[in-house]
């Protein structure tokens, strides 16, 4: 890997953690857009996305319970099951055009999630969470977390918010720690993977963290996002074309 492309991606995690921890979010999917930018192979990717993922979901943790924005009775029924299918997840291997096809898919529906979120501004009252409905998604939330790399907060803070069992801050807030849980069994459920890191990890982590703690800082004072969140889906979907194409 060169220089340019070190430093280059380096500013992107940034960017991505930055972006991603104000709603209380790790970057996953954006770390692997920048990486499916510049063409690093899948088996790096996984690995490095969600070692990363870790660093910025703790960060992000930390500054939302602290700003009362997390709720233990809403997060354990998906972290009870998540967590193991995360596990599970993380240590299937798929073939390297299944993986690619699986991952555009994901950068897609991000894509998608992240710009409609700009459009829609309207409040869905508050409803009591529905247990056996929170086990059952968060199985599959946490086996496509495993499989691909991403803590699962793209897929559990919109269904949170259109389902009305948190509002938005308290769904960042649980987000946080989800993906923080879901990012650890992931990797841990194929350690193996991580001698599949770049030594260029240790140049992008504290570009990661720092973007990580300023993105939840502000995240956790009503940052205005609309327009970042715009740009942001256009670069996830060019990525997800880009990871589906031959």
């Amino acid at each position: 890997m060169d220089t340019f492309t070190i430093i280059a991606l380096a500013s992107m995690i940034f960017g991505a953690a930055l972006l991603y921890s104000s709603v209380g979010h790790a970057g996953a999917s954006g770390y692997l857009a920048a990486m499916a930018l510049f063409g690093l192979a899948p088996d790096v990717m996984k690995p490095t996305a969600l070692a990363l993922n870790i660093l910025v979901a703790t960060i992000a943790s930390v500054k939302y319970y602290r700003a009362g924005y997390f709720s233990w009775p809403i997060f354990w029924p998906f972290a009870l099951t998540s967590v193991p299918f995360a596990f599970i997840g993380g240590g299937i291997t798929l073939p390297s055009t299944a993986y690619k096809l699986l991952m555009g898919l994901v950068l897609l529906y991000a894509a998608y999630r992240l710009f409609q979120s700009t459009r829609t501004g309207a409040q869905v009252a508050q409803r009591p969470l529905s247990v056996p409905m929170a086990l059952v998604t968060g199985a599959g939330i946490g086996l496509l977390s495993g499989l691909t790399g991403v803590g699962g907060g793209i897929f559990l803070s919109p269904l949170l918010l259109f389902t009305g069992w948190a509002e938005t801050r308290q769904a960042s807030g649980i987000a946080a720690v989800f993906i923080l849980v879901n990012s650890m069994a992931g990797l841990l459920g194929n350690l193996a993977s991580v001698t599949a890191l770049p030594g260029a990890i240790l140049f992008w982590a504290p570009f990661a963290a720092l973007g990580g703690w300023l993105g939840a800082e502000y995240g956790t004072r009503r940052l205005r996002r609309t327009v970042i969140r715009q740009l942001l889906s256009l670069v996830l979907a060019i990525a997800g074309v880009k990871m589906m194409l031959p």
